[in-house]
């Protein structure tokens, strides 16, 4: 065999090997998926329908942000200036970065046997990853870097915001955890660099 045709050989197997993981992937998603729906929870289904649909546009976020710079002192304005940061960059690494390029469908509920009940209105954008998700955890954590005691209490929220996106049928659990760690990846990043440019705005501006 040829060094050309070795090398063929090798990304074939790895090629094969990449979509066979992500077909496990998908099949451990639709099966949790399945199992989201199928487990009776007429008490929460109306409470995380109105919780999934009151996170659309970032509108909690919002919320929180503003009562954090009304009752928070200059903390509480900080946490909600780093909060809706770090909210605006990851929303816009979601929508209009990672959302273009996948091509994964959302969930066909009614396959899955997803109750009526908890039906909210089926996005039309991809379902990869979970934007509601990613900017929940981007406002938690942008906020705790600020003010981590208000941090963990919009984690509860965020991890709340979460769930309901399965419960209510419109994304596959793996679609919220990759939005999660996207949106506390990116709001690390853009906390970081805000403190950093305050400390040397402080000190006078850069050495």
């Amino acid at each position: 065999m040829t060094t050309e045709a070795a090398v063929t050989t090798e990304a074939a197997e790895a090629a094969e090997q990449v979509t066979a993981f992500l077909q496990a992937a998908h099949d451990l998603d639709v099966r949790l998926y399945r199992r989201v729906a199928g487990t009776s929870t007429p008490a929460l289904d109306a409470p995380l329908r109105a919780l999934s649909a009151a996170a659309n546009y970032s509108r909690l976020s919002l919320a929180a942000a503003a009562a954090l710079a009304l009752f928070g002192g200059p903390r509480g304005r900080r946490a909600a200036v780093s909060g809706l940061a770090a909210v605006a960059v990851t929303s816009a690494a979601a929508n209009l970065g990672l959302k273009l390029f996948s091509r994964r469908a959302r969930p066909e509920r009614e396959l899955h046997g997803v109750l009526v009940t908890r039906g909210v209105p089926m996005p039309t954008s991809t379902s990869f990853p979970s934007g509601h998700a990613a900017a929940a955890v981007a406002f938690a954590e942008g906020v705790r870097h600020e003010w981590p005691g208000a941090g963990r209490v919009l984690y509860v929220v965020a991890g709340l915001v979460g769930y309901s996106r399965v419960h209510t049928g419109v994304h596959y659990p793996g679609d919220v955890l990759a939005g999660a760690a996207l949106g506390l990846g990116t709001a690390e990043t853009t906390s970081r660099a805000a403190r950093r440019l305050r400390t040397r705005t402080e000190m006078g501006g850069p050495r």
